[in-house]
């Protein structure tokens, strides 16, 4: 059963767990888009097993193929179904990027559709980690955060300040939360810069 289609991937859950397949470009040349797919395909397995062995709460790679990814299911429900009611889930899910970061990972595409909660065991799971990557840089990470940001005033604007507020709580547990916060309001501002 297909559960999500995007531009890149299309999710099915099946009886072995949750396959992600990335669709071929027509655009491209057949023997680029299969290296380019392939490519993608490995980096983001490499990255899931590189968090699971940092003790990040993300899915078991079960399978590789050239251009698809079976992995186990995240429990529970999009954070973004519940984060309205209850804005303190985010100091858990600032905690879990700050071990992210400092695991050498930029996640690339941090919303709330990208961090399932369950209700029953209060516990969160960080998915789709196709536009992530290994990095050391302070930028990176500040981007993911900005990211997250212009996320939550998005989609859970009436919560939005209180829910960054407690992810912040979370994410001091960074070694280098001070810098990626301070670069964040460099982010901001040349965001800001580009629209005046």
């Amino acid at each position: 059963m297909i559960i999500a289609q995007g531009a890149e991937a299309i999710i099915e859950r099946t009886r072995d767990g949750i396959r992600k397949t990335r669709v071929e470009k027509v655009y491209r040349h057949p023997a680029i888009d299969s290296a380019l797919r392939t490519r993608r395909t490995r980096m983001e397995a490499r990255v899931l097993q590189r968090a699971k062995r940092a003790g990040i709460p993300v899915p078991d790679v079960r399978v590789i193929d050239d251009s698809t990814l079976l992995l186990s299911p995240a429990p529970g429900v999009p954070l973004k179904e519940t984060l309205d009611s209850d804005p303190a889930l985010m100091r858990d899910a600032g905690a879990i990027i700050a071990r992210l970061h400092d695991a050498g990972i930029a996640h690339g595409d941090l919303t709330t559709s990208n961090i399932m909660h369950d209700p029953e065991t209060g516990r969160l799971t960080i998915i789709d980690f196709g536009l992530s990557y290994h990095t050391d840089r302070i930028e990176d990470r500040a981007v993911d955060l900005h990211v997250l940001k212009q996320a939550l005033a998005s989609k859970h604007h009436r919560v939005a300040d209180k829910a960054f507020r407690h992810f912040i709580q979370g994410y001091r547990a960074s070694r280098t939360s001070a810098a990626a916060l301070e670069r964040l309001r460099a982010v901001e501002r040349r965001g800001r810069n580009k629209v005046t």
